[in-house]
């Protein structure tokens, strides 16, 4: 009996067999399901538009079997016009052909085990089993099949590997082992609409096939959802083995970059690398040479000679533009001569890691650390993208699964996580001091780290959900993808950066003409000589760190300080108010009670760390 979901004609240029069963190909982007498509069709297949939409259908044949590739979703639903597209054809597929990427059970599964909570006649094609076993990745093939309950073939479909047995075993499809809770929900429905499919679909809120029905789709996605998710983990956690027999280099390498026994010396020797090279390398020779020898010994005297041509010195013209905050001659220093090259470095270092895959390898490493503090390993792309731009980290929590993470992830980096400029600024100031202080502003930042985290896990309602994240495979990086990636990352960062830069310095040279910036310093002497035991210049650095967190820590470079009160001036200036930038997109990721609540914590948090912090040190010195 036709139904609404019965394929039209129009569908396709080419009628196919009267006889003609229709088997679906359904799985995740990027599987190789077109490869499968192809493996199994041959040259000439179909092309068309489903019906109102641009989302086009390759249709093919093969004996009396009619095959069918759809868009590739994470879902069957109606959140897109591929999910739609992809939702329709499934419904009128005799059998489901799923799929799934071998090398990442983990995530394709959960499309696989909504399939066949739908009640469909599914079979489960392990695609790229080679490029699995090169990875260590091996998986139990006939667990798997008794778990879900029907048919999975293994196949390389690049090679044609596990085509013939594929055909061979597609009339054993069959509906697999559904989730057994569903049914208090799904069987009335399905009495009601006539299609199981349909009515987990509704249960799911879909409001597509809801409406079809004349009913309302029901609110319980996030109850089916965490449930499906707990079993595609129980799942994985009994077929799934991580193995370095017979598996090539970048396995046994990935393998150990993730075992916490080998994978946080590897972590630990990274960070002292990126210490040498922008601290003592890029801090203290190249910019030894861009700021002293070209900045300060030939640029800014010949920009002070040509604003004396037009203001006397020591004039409010002439400290505005040339003055030891002028707008030409200190911005325009810390700009070039100092913030260009750090962070050119850091996100040269950055775009190495990231084309070589070990950043997701730092995140399953870190998964279980992270889990203490309310998040999971995936919070370490935000958290590194904070060591960037704490803007950019902030708009990435939006990857994070739940507002609970999201909340925590944000507040940690806004507290104690310095942004790229700022960490290079700070690694060069370290630098003078010696790898022993160094260490000391590592070990407080990361024990603030920890103790915000801890803190928040406890306080914030809600709960976490579980690390999901691709492993892509370990390579030599391309020096053409980094110089590129890397190049647009510095370009960008300076062109949003130099209009903070100038309007701080502006803003500095105004209250230093008006006198204002002498009373801001003697009114926050009972802070930061009383308390912080700083000199009463570096309420300076503070009023510049509202505008910039890392044009704040440059203004300590021009103060002659100890290697104790650094310490303290560092760990300070990090703790302190996030930049005016971070700040706006805070504010409309989070809303305005969230970020009052942000900012006191904050600013009280840095100065009572900071001043405990110069009392330890006055103690053991």
């Amino acid at each position: 009996m036709a139904t609404c979901h019965t394929p039209t004609p129009s569908r396709s240029n080419a009628a196919a067999p009267e006889a003609a069963r229709t088997v679906v190909l359904a799985g995740n982007p990027n599987v190789g399901k077109s490869v499968v498509f192809a493996a199994l069709t041959g040259t000439y297949v179909d092309v068309s538009n489903f019906p109102g939409t641009t989302v086009e259908l390759f249709r093919g044949h093969r004996g009396e079997l009619e095959i069918i590739d759809t868009p590739g979703v994470y879902g069957v639903g109606s959140l897109n016009d591929e999910e739609a597209v992809a939702r329709d054809v499934i419904l009128t597929a005799d059998t489901v052909v799923n799929v799934v990427d071998a090398v990442h059970p983990e995530r394709d599964l959960f499309l696989t085990l909504q399939l066949i909570d739908m009640g469909l006649s599914v079979i489960v094609v392990l695609n790229m089993a080679d490029e699995a076993r090169k990875q260590g990745v091996a998986i139990d093939r006939d667990l798997l099949e008794d778990l879900l309950g029907v048919p999975v073939v293994e196949m390389v479909a690049v090679t044609g590997e596990g085509v013939d047995e594929l055909l061979r075993r597609l009339p054993e499809a069959h509906p697999g082992h559904a989730d057994p809770t569903l049914d208090t929900d799904v069987l009335p429905l399905a009495a009601k609409i006539g299609s199981r499919a349909e009515a987990v679909l509704v249960l799911e809120g879909d409001a597509v096939v809801a409406e079809r029905h004349g009913l309302e789709p029901h609110t319980s996605a996030d109850c089916v959802y965490s449930a499906r998710r707990a079993r595609v983990n129980d799942v994985v956690g009994h077929v799934l083995t991580t193995t370095t027999e017979g598996a090539g280099l970048g396995a046994h390498l990935s393998y150990l970059m993730m075992h916490p026994l080998t994978g946080l010396p590897m972590l630990g020797a990274l960070l002292w690398l990126m210490y040498k090279v922008l601290g003592e390398w890029v801090a203290a020779d190249l910019v030894g040479i861009t700021e002293g020898t070209l900045m300060n010994g030939y640029y800014e005297p010949f920009m002070r000679g040509l604003v004396e041509r037009v203001f006397a010195t020591g004039t409010a013209g002439y400290t505005f533009l040339a003055g030891e905050f002028g707008i030409l001659t200190m911005t325009v220093t810390y700009l070039f001569g100092v913030i260009l090259p750090l962070v050119a470095g850091f996100y040269l270092l950055m775009a190495l890691l990231e084309d070589s895959g070990y950043l997701p390898r730092i995140a399953a490493l870190a998964d279980r650390s992270l889990t203490s503090l309310g998040l999971n390993g995936r919070a370490v792309i935000p958290l590194i993208l904070g060591l960037g731009c704490v803007t950019m980290g902030t708009l990435t929590t939006r990857i994070l699964g739940s507002r609970r993470e999201r909340f925590i992830a944000t507040t940690l980096m806004a507290i104690a996580v310095p942004c790229s400029a700022q960490i290079a600024v700070i690694t060069a100031l370290m630098a003078r001091v010696g790898g022993w202080y160094a260490l000391g502003y590592f070990v407080a930042l990361l024990g603030i780290f920890v103790l915000v985290g801890t803190v928040l896990n406890k306080l914030t309602p809600g709960v976490s959900t579980d690390l999901l994240i691709d492993l892509p495979p370990l390579r030599v990086p391309r020096i053409g993808n980094v110089l590129r990636k890397s190049s647009q990352k510095v370009y960008h960062f300076m062109k949003e950066v130099a209009v903070f830069f100038l309007a701080g310095a502006a803003l500095i040279s105004t209250l230093s003409i008006t006198g204002a910036l002498a009373w801001v310093q003697t009114a926050a002497e009972p802070l930061t000589v009383g308390w912080l035991h700083l000199p009463k210049e570096a309420a300076t650095a503070f009023v510049m760190g509202f505008v910039r967190r890392d044009f704040g820590a440059a203004g300590f470079f021009t103060m002659n300080l100890s290697s104790a009160q650094l310490l303290v001036a560092m760990v300070t200036i990090t703790l302190f108010v996030p930049c005016v930038a971070s700040v706006m997109v805070i504010l409309k990721e989070r809303g305005w009670k969230y970020l009052a609540g942000l900012l006191i914590t904050s600013v009280s948090g840095a100065f009572l760390v900071g001043g405990l912090l110069a009392q330890l040190l006055d103690v053991l010195t």
